[in-house]
């Protein structure tokens, strides 16, 4: 399975909070789960960290079968669309995203 991962790196902006997590559930989720062959999406909020540790607001997590998923994924008009839709979401945030993709290797 390959994950790909988006790190929300800084902070969602003072007062702003549920909204947020609003803004995420009602026009994001909804795109997220219909990029083609996305097996698995998962969004996560932080609540604490390590001192010392960069500050990751939200992390969202997907999964797909192999690589040739996760392309055709990100070349579906879904997903230029939830890019058009994010910008309404880095209102309410300070920082900046930055993606990984990960091997999943086999389970135990």
């Amino acid at each position: 399975m390959i994950i790909r991962q988006a790190f929300f790196e800084g902070t969602i902006k003072p007062g702003q909070d549920d909204a947020f997590r609003a803004y995420v559930a009602e026009k994001l989720m909804p795109m997220w789960l219909a990029f083609p062959g996305v097996k698995e999406v998962r969004v996560l909020y932080n609540i604490e960290r390590d001192e010392g540790a960069p500050s990751y607001a939200m992390a969202l997590s997907t999964m797909y079968e192999d690589q040739a998923a996760l392309a055709a994924a990100l070349e579906s008009p879904v997903r230029y669309e939830s890019r058009e839709m994010t910008k309404g979401l880095l209102e309410m945030f300070d920082g900046h995203i930055h993606h990984h993709v990960f091997d999943m290797g086999p389970s135990s």
